[in-house]
C-alpha cells in the first residue's frame, strides 16, 4: 500500500479510481485500512477544492413550499400576517427565532438551512 497526498486533479482522479476498486474491502484488512485513509484524503481535498455553500434560508423555505404544494398564505401560521410573509420571502425582513422554530417543527425544514 503506497499512499500519497492528493495535490492536483490527476491525483484526485487516481484516488477516486482506487477508492472505487476498494469499496468491497472488509474493515480491519489492509485493503479496508487503505480505503479509510484514501477516503479521508479525498474528503480533505474535496472540502478544500469543492466547498459546498450553505443554503439560503429563503430558498429552503421556497423549496419546501414547492415540495408540499404550499402557497404564501399557508405560511401565515408560521411567519405571521400576509405582509410579513411577503417581507420575509422577498428578503426585506429576516427570520425571527420564533419563525425558525415554527418552520422547522411544522414543515420539517432543517435548522441548518433556516439559520443560513
Amino acid at each position: 500500500m503506497i499512499i500519497r497526498p492528493i495535490r492536483n486533479s490527476g491525483d484526485h482522479e487516481s484516488a477516486l479510481k482506487r477508492v472505487q476498486a476498494l469499496m468491497s474491502a472488509k474493515p480491519g484488512t489492509d485493503e479496508g485500512d487503505e480505503l479509510d485513509v484514501l477516503a479521508t484524503l479525498v474528503d480533505a481535498y474535496e472540502a478544500e477544492h469543492f466547498p459546498i455553500e450553505s443554503a439560503d434560508p429563503i430558498e429552503a423555505i421556497k423549496f419546501r413550499m414547492e415540495q408540499m404544494g404550499l402557497e404564501r398564505k399557508d405560511l401565515e401560521p408560521y411567519i405571521g400576517s400576509r405582509a410579513r410573509v411577503s417581507e420575509v420571502l422577498n428578503k426585506r425582513r429576516g427570520l425571527s427565532l420564533k419563525m425558525i422554530r415554527a418552520l422547522h417543527e411544522e414543515l420539517n425544514i432543517p435548522l441548518e438551512s433556516l439559520i443560513g
